[in-house]
């Protein structure tokens, strides 16, 4: 399972910096809600793992420096890949979300919820993309994989 969701990061962290790659690109073209939703993508994944570590979280909807976003990724990627491989899977953490609600989740459920909200994300800053003019990416985890 562990060998499993370090694929899925991987996947994650490539297709990140392929979506900043062609934002940065076509920042001319690029609406603030491309913006927006890739901050979120990266602020949210770090949110996981700051939760699972006990550690300070980023905002959900904060916009960092465009030239912090990689940096922010590659950051978000290696405690990802920590945390899979240095936890039980199965522990349950308790946290709160953002609006202060707590909860409690199994460690691969945070996790795995992290690779899918970015997913989600990236097809729609795809969509927004080609609403600009801008050819989106493929980022289907069978492109990844072939």
């Amino acid at each position: 399972m562990k060998d499993k969701l370090i694929d899925l990061f991987e996947y994650t962290y490539h297709f990140n910096v392929e979506m900043i790659k062609v934002i940065s690109e076509n920042r001319k073209l690029d609406d603030d809600k491309t913006i927006s939703l890739i901050n979120h993508t990266l602020n949210a994944q770090q949110i996981w793992n700051a939760r699972i570590l006990g550690e300070p979280t980023f905002e959900v909807w904060q916009v960092n420096s465009f030239e912090s976003l990689n940096e922010i990724n590659h950051q978000n990627f290696v405690k990802s890949i920590e945390i899979v491989k240095d936890s039980d899977l199965e522990k349950r953490i308790e946290y709160q979300n953002s609006r202060g609600t707590k909860f409690e989740n199994s460690i691969f459920e945070m996790l795995f919820h992290a690779i899918n909200h970015s997913t989600y994300h990236r097809g729609q800053i795809n969509s927004l993309l080609k609403q600009n003019g801008i050819e989106p990416i493929l980022t289907d985890y069978i492109f990844y994989k072939r």
